[in-house]
């Protein structure tokens, strides 16, 4: 077997691989030796078939197999020698086109590989960890918002108006050109003004009504309403209002406490300091994440495979392009030609990624089965009744998996660089957490 180089410029690699006829011929012999003893055949017994009639008979299809065994082979054997590591599928060509038995074979293999990553002092890299401590003020609020959620209603003065947000107690019967119509009719419905869990239009018109009295509420149902048979048409609905109610917030004690499963007050405000600091050290760490990776980018250069870049590149215009278009929900559409800007983008999410996957390696980061199982349950809450159908789609599906693995894989690694970092903690307020988060959305 012959390799020789034909092409070496930058990334890009050629070689033309040539299989002798002999080389297929002695590994087609050899599958036959192989097979030979399980061989049955009318007029011999088994195991004794001729090794002639043998080749006659099988030869020609195992040629196909041992051509591509030997290929296989010899660019397994050049990705050893060599060290490369294609960055995408290579090409592989068969110039010969002509061929016929007992001729060699000629295959031309080319590639982009992947770069050498130079190393990166992970102890010269400088983070600030934004700290927010939770104080009175912000467990406060939270519990005045649980206060508010754990509301309950008391009767307004007799002959009050209802006002948006209050409660109102009514019966209700929905007609269609006169007819009353099956699922539009309730008795002691009570409904929370403002609430939007009507029809649009139905909750504004009752802003206003008193205890005992009736009023004819006209709306239209929306086009696409899921009950096709009231979808766009245009309802009355003949409204008695028995009660008109207030919202009380629920007293912020003891009570409310055990109500959110806390023994009391107390243990309540610890739970929410406890709660709101995770959530601040999680925003901090989308931030001092994003101060890493922008140190990482410029940290190192290094050749980017040109392939890998185009391919991104393309990836980021289309999705843009549909965030941009979101009534379009399928593919076929116009090619979405990437630009300028999507390429730079594309060159930084290449360079850190191969980056992040060299310093992942070296330091043995693996993403475990249990934690895949974690990321795999926590997509398939997302499909409420199809859990078990999504757990075994990702099962069967590879790039599922890849997809899942891989934003677990980063974390990981990002946190080793910061353990191996110099990292400054630096107390902030809520609001300046705020600011800083905000300004990653707007980049």
């Amino acid at each position: 077997m012959q390799v020789t180089e034909t092409l070496n410029e930058g990334l890009k690699r050629g070689y033309a691989i040539t299989v002798t006829a002999a080389e297929l011929d002695a590994k087609v012999n050899e599958k036959l030796v192989e097979a030979q003893p399980d061989v049955e055949m009318k007029g011999f017994r088994k195991g004794k078939v001729p090794m002639a009639l043998l080749k006659k008979q099988f030869g020609q299809r195992l040629m196909g197999e041992a051509m591509q065994e030997s290929i296989d082979g010899a660019m397994s054997d050049h990705f050893e020698a060599s060290g490369d590591r294609p960055a995408m599928q290579p090409e592989v060509k068969m110039t010969n086109e002509d061929w016929k038995e007992g001729d060699d074979v000629s295959v031309d293999l080319s590639y982009e590989a992947l770069p050498e990553i130079p190393e990166v002092d992970l102890a010269k890299l400088t983070l600030e960890r934004l700290v927010v401590k939770a104080g009175d003020a912000e467990i406060d609020e939270t519990l005045e918002s649980l206060a508010k959620n754990a509301q309950d209603f008391k009767d307004r003065k007799k002959g009050a108006k209802a006002k948006d947000g209050d409660q109102v107690v009514m019966d209700f019967v929905g007609k269609i050109d006169g007819e009353a119509f099956e699922g539009g009719a309730a008795e002691g419905h009570a409904l929370v003004l403002g609430s939007n869990s009507f029809i649009p239009g139905f909750e504004e018109q009752l802003v206003g009504v008193k205890a005992g009295e009736e009023k004819a509420v006209t709306v239209s149902f929306p086009e696409e309403y899921q009950a096709e048979h009231l979808a766009g048409k245009e309802a009355v609905f003949d409204c008695t209002v028995h009660e008109v109610k207030e919202p009380v917030a629920a007293e912020i004690n003891d009570e409310l406490a055990t109500k959110f499963g806390a023994e009391d007050l107390a243990t309540l405000k610890t739970r929410i300091g406890e709660q709101l600091e995770s959530e601040y050290a999680g925003a901090a760490r989308a931030v001092m994440k994003r101060a890493l990776l922008d140190q990482l980018d410029t940290a190192v250069s290094f050749d980017l495979p040109p392939s890998l870049v185009e391919a991104e590149a393309k990836q980021i215009a289309h999705q843009l392009w549909h965030e941009e278009n979101p009534e379009v929900e399928g593919h076929d559409h116009p090619e979405v030609e990437p630009t300028a800007e999507h390429t730079e983008l594309a060159e930084r999410r290449v360079r850190l990624g191969l980056l992040l996957a060299e310093l992942g390696q070296k330091a043995a980061v693996e993403v475990t089965d249990g934690e895949m199982n974690q990321a795999v349950m926590a997509q398939a809450r997302q499909y409420p009744g199809q859990e078990r159908q999504f757990v075994e789609f990702v099962q069967q599906n590879q790039q599922m998996q890849q997809q899942l693995r891989a934003p677990l894989f980063e974390d990981k690694v990002v946190d080793h660089i910061v353990e191996n970092a110099t990292v400054t903690d630096k107390e902030v307020s809520k609001d300046d957490l705020q600011k800083a988060v905000e300004a990653l959305e707007d980049e």
